[in-house]
C-alpha cells in the first residue's frame, strides 16, 4: 500500500504544530516515520545510520522496497519542495505544461539568484525588481494559481529562509538548488535536484533516488580560536576530493559535533554538495533544539526531543567509509583557486600562492552567501573589524558583506554587527545570492586581469564570480576572509602575524567570538511572503508570446525505437567540465525562463580538447570554426544530430536543468563521458553514457552510431557504439547508461513530463 505524507512532515500524529508562521496547518507526524523505521530494521535485521532512518522512513513502500545501499532505486515521498527563481521558472513551466490543478505537496519559490551585487542593498534591490518584473510577475502567480507559497525578492538566500522556516529534524525536502544540503544541520535529509525531479514531486509522484551510500565523519575535540565549523568542510574536500562523496550521504557524528552551533553545522552540510555528496546530516542536539526555538518553532523543538531516537543513529551501524577529525587540532583552512578542493592550512597559502604565482595582493574578500550568513558568521566578523576600528584601521582590499536573509539582515542592523562591518570598509549587499553565483558588477579589474579574490562562499569554479576567468578565488570562513581583507595580502596568518595600526603600533587580531543566537529574539524585518490563496483555480498565469524572458514548452519527441546513427561529435570537452561551463549563470540567470534563448549558452565555457580553445570548434559540415551553440544550431538546422564527449565527474556543481536541456533542444542526443556527476546523469531528457576506456575521436569526421536495443533493460545494461574515422576504419565500443527502469520508460517518452500527461489521458 502507498504511504502517501500529506503534510509539510512526515514525522507526531498527536498534535498539530505551527511549521512556521506562514504555515499554521502544517503538521509533523514522528509516529509514520517511527512505523516506517520499524519495518526497515526488522527487514534488514540490522541497526541503522541517521540517513537511513530519515531516506528509509519516506519510502512509499517500506514493506516492499527492495534496499540496498549502492545499487537499487528507492521510491520516495519528500515532505516538500524548495524552489530557488531561477530554476523555479522552468519547473513552474513544466509543472503548468502537466495540466494538474495543484502541486501535491507543500512547496515554495525563493527569489535570490536574480539580483546583480552593484552599489549596495537598497538600490540593487530596487534595480532587480524593475528588470525582472516580468519573471518575478509570473513566479507569483503562478504559485497562487498552483498552491505554492512565494518568497519575494529582498527575503533572502532559499537555504537561510529554509533553515529558519521549513527544515526539522527528520523532514526529507527535495529543492531544484545544489546546496539545499545545507538543511542537514537541523537534522534534515535536504537534496538537491533537477527541476524535473521537483515536478515530480509536486505531482504526487514517488521520487526516485539511487539508495546512497554513507559516509561516517566522526568528530571528537572541539572547536577554538580561529577555527570555525567552514574549516570542517575544507578539510573534508581536501580529503575527498569534488567527487568522493558521489553516491554517498555525508553522516558527522561524534562528541565534537556538540561544539558546533546548529548554523555551523548547516554550513558544513552546504558546502558537502562540492564533494558530490548526495547530502549531509548532522544528529539532533541541544544546538538544534535551542535554534528551533529561537526561530519559533518550540513545540517542534519539544517533540523532536521526546522523538530524540528516531533522529540519530543506531549504535553499532555501518558506514561505508568513515573519516576522523580532531576538532582540537584542525587549523583554519583556505581552498583553492579554480576548485574547492584544493585545500591549504591558511597558515601555509602564502608560500604555496608564492611558489605557483598565485596573486599575493588580495583584491576583494566577500562573505556571506548560503554558507555562511548567519547571526554567529556576522558577530564573529564583526568582532574583527573592530579590534581594526580600535587600531584605526580599515580594509585595504574592497569588502562586501551579503546577509542570508532578511531576519538576518535587520538583526544584525539592530545589534550593530552591520555599523561594524560598513565602518570597516564594508559595503552591505541585499539578502540574495550575488557575486556567490556571478551576479556581481564588478568593476576594479578588467576581464582577463590577474587577481586575487577571498570569499567565505561554497564554490570557486574558473570564472564563476565576476566572470573573469584570470580571478583566483579562494574559499573560507568569513573570520578568516574579513582578516585578509584587512590585511590585504594571501601572506597573512592572524594566528602568528601582526598589523601594523597608522601609529605604528604593531597589534595581533584575537580570536574572533560571536554569539551563536541573539540574546533578543531575531527580528523578522519586513514581512517579504505571499501565502498562496486557498482556491486559485480561477487566477491565470499570462505568459507573452513576445517575451525574452519566458518561454512555454513544446514537448520534446518520443523516442522513435531506433538506434541513434550518425552523431556528429559537436565538442570533446578538455578536463573539468561543470554546470557553469554547461549552461554559465551570471548574466544568463535572466533567460532561465527561456530555452531557445539560454541555449545560446551552450558549452561556451568548455575548453575544445582539439584546439584548447574556449568556445571554438570546428563545424563538421562546412569546415569552418564557430561557436558551440551556433554550430549546434547549424547541425540542427541540417538535421543532424550530435554528441559531446567529455571525461569524468561531467556536469559537477549546480543543479542546473539547462545544462541538460540545452543540448537537447539544439539536436543533441548523447552525452559520452567517462563518469558523470549524481545530479547530471538522472536527466532522462538525453542519454547519458559512460565509457570504462579511452574515448577515440578522429576530430575530422567521427561519427557514431549508438545501439540502443538494449534500453529496456534496467541498470547500466552494455550498449553497442560504433565509431567511423575519416580513413574509413570504424572500431565498437560498449558504453553504459546510467538510468533504471522508470527513468527508461521517460527517456523513451521523450521526457518524464510527456509520461506524465500520457498517464493522465
Amino acid at each position: 500500500m502507498s504511504r502517501r505524507f500529506h503534510v509539510a512532515a512526515a514525522l507526531n500524529a498527536k498534535a498539530k504544530v505551527s511549521m512556521s508562521r506562514f504555515e499554521p496547518n502544517s503538521y509533523i507526524n514522528y509516529d509514520m516515520l517511527r512505523s516506517n523505521i520499524d519495518i526497515v530494521r526488522k527487514r534488514l535485521n540490522r541497526p541503522l545510520t541517521l540517513s537511513e532512518k530519515i531516506v528509509y522512513g519516506h519510502l512509499d513502500d517500506p514493506a516492499g522496497q527492495e534496499i540496498v545501499r549502492g545499487r537499487t532505486y528507492l521510491r520516495l515521498r519528500p515532505d516538500r519542495v524548495a524552489m530557488q527563481d531561477a530554476t523555479a521558472q522552468m519547473a513552474m513551466l513544466q509543472f503548468i505544461s502537466s495540466g494538474l490543478p495543484k502541486v501535491a505537496v507543500p512547496s515554495t519559490i525563493h527569489c535570490d539568484h536574480l539580483i546583480e551585487a552593484q552599489i549596495g542593498g537598497a538600490q540593487d534591490l530596487q534595480r532587480a525588481k524593475e528588470v525582472n518584473h516580468e519573471v518575478y510577475n509570473f513566479l507569483a502567480s503562478a504559485g497562487a494559481k498552483y498552491g505554492v507559497g512565494f518568497w519575494k525578492p529582498g527575503s533572502g538566500i532559499i537555504h537561510q529562509i529554509i533553515l529558519e522556516n521549513y527544515a526539522y529534524p527528520g523532514v526529507m525536502l527535495i529543492g531544484t538548488d545544489s546546496h539545499t544540503p545545507n538543511g542537514g544541520g537541523l537534522g534534515c535529509i535536504c537534496i538537491g535536484v533537477g527541476g524535473a525531479d521537483a515536478v515530480d514531486v509536486m505531482a504526487g509522484i514517488p521520487w526516485e533516488l539511487k539508495c546512497p551510500n554513507v559516509i561516517g565523519v566522526k568528530l571528537t575535540g572541539t572547536l577554538s580560536g580561529w577555527t570555525s565549523p567552514k574549516d570542517v568542510i575544507l578539510k573534508v574536500a581536501g580529503i575527498l576530493t569534488v567527487k568522493g562523496g558521489t553516491g554517498a550521504i555525508v553522516e558527522y557524528h561524534g562528541p565534537g559535533v556538540d561544539s558546533i552551533s546548529c548554523t555551523g553545522m548547516a554550513t558544513i552540510c552546504n558546502m558537502g554538495a562540492e564533494i558530490g555528496a548526495t547530502t549531509s546530516v548532522f544528529p539532533f542536539n541541544h544546538r538544534m533544539k535551542t535554534y528551533l526555538e529561537k526561530t519559533g518553532r518550540g513545540e517542534i523543538a519539544a517533540l523532536a526531543n521526546e522523538n530524540q531516537d528516531l533522529l540519530v543513529p543506531d549504535s553499532g551501524c555501518h558506514y561505508d567509509q568513515i573519516i576522523e577529525i580532531n576538532l582540537s587540532e584542525l587549523k583554519p583552512h583556505i581552498n583553492g583557486p579554480f576548485t574547492p578542493d584544493l585545500a591549504h592550512p591558511v597558515s601555509d597559502i602564502g608560500s604555496v600562492a608564492e611558489k605557483n604565482g598565485w596573486p599575493l595582493d588580495v583584491k576583494v574578500g566577500l562573505i556571506g552567501s548560503c554558507t555562511n550568513s548567519s547571526y554567529e558568521d556576522m558577530g564573529r566578523a564583526a568582532s574583527l573589524a573592530k579590534q581594526a576600528l580600535d587600531k584605526g584601521l580599515k580594509c585595504k582590499a574592497q569588502f562586501t558583506v551579503t546577509p542570508g536573509s532578511e531576519q538576518i539582515r535587520a538583526t544584525i542592523e539592530r545589534d550593530g554587527y552591520a555599523k561594524l562591518l560598513r565602518d570597516v570598509g564594508g559595503v552591505v549587499l541585499a539578502n540574495a545570492c550575488g557575486p556567490c553565483i556571478g551576479q556581481w558588477d564588478r568593476r576594479d579589474v578588467k576581464k582577463g586581469e590577474k587577481n586575487t579574490i577571498v570569499t567565505s562562499f561554497n564554490r570557486n569554479f574558473t570564472a564563476r564570480n565576476d566572470a573573469n576567468p584570470a580571478t583566483h578565488a579562494f574559499v573560507t570562513s568569513p573570520e578568516i576572509v574579513t582578516a585578509l581583507a584587512i590585511a590585504g595580502t594571501l601572506k597573512f596568518n592572524p594566528e602568528t602575524d601582526f598589523l601594523t595600526a597608522p601609529n605604528g603600533e604593531k597589534f595581533k587580531l584575537v580570536p574572533p567570538t560571536g554569539d551563536e543566537l541573539p540574546a533578543r529574539d531575531f527580528d523578522p524585518g519586513q514581512d517579504t511572503y505571499q501565502h498562496p490563496p486557498p482556491d486559485g483555480s480561477g487566477l491565470k498565469v499570462d505568459v507573452n508570446p513576445q517575451s525574452n524572458r519566458l518561454q512555454l514548452l513544446e514537448p520534446f519527441d518520443r523516442w522513435s525505437g531506433n538506434d541513434l546513427e550518425d552523431l556528429r561529435v559537436l565538442i570533446k570537452v578538455k578536463g573539468k567540465c561543470t554546470t557553469d561551463h554547461i549552461s554559465a549563470a551570471g548574466p544568463w540567470l535572466k533567460f532561465r525562463g527561456h530555452l531557445d534563448n539560454i541555449s545560446n549558452n551552450l558549452l561556451i565555457g568548455a575548453v575544445n580538447i582539439e584546439n584548447d580553445a574556449v568556445n571554438k570548434i570546428r563545424n563538421l559540415l562546412t569546415g569552418e570554426f564557430g561557436g558551440v551553440p551556433d554550430v549546434a544550431r547549424h547541425y540542427k538546422k541540417h538535421n543532424v544530430s550530435w554528441v559531446v564527449v567529455g571525461d569524468e565527474n561531467y556536469g559537477e556543481g549546480s543543479s542546473r536543468e539547462h545544462a541538460a536541456l540545452e543540448p537537447r533542444h539544439l539536436g543533441g542526443r548523447a552525452i559520452i563521458v567517462k563518469s558523470f556527476a549524481r545530479i547530471h546523469g538522472e536527466y532522462e531528457i538525453f542519454l547519458p553514457l559512460e565509457a570504462k576506456r579511452h574515448l577515440p575521436i578522429d576530430f575530422n569526421s567521427s561519427v557514431w552510431s549508438v545501439n540502443r536495443n538494449k534500453l529496456e533493460e534496467t541498470g547500466p545494461a552494455p550498449l553497442k557504439a560504433v565509431i567511423k574515422h575519416s580513413d574509413g576504419s570504424s572500431e565498437t565500443i560498449e558504453l553504459n547508461h546510467t538510468f533504471n527502469e522508470t527513468q527508461i520508460e521517460w527517456f523513451q517518452a521523450g521526457s518524464a513530463l510527456n509520461r506524465m500527461k500520457a498517464l493522465q489521458k
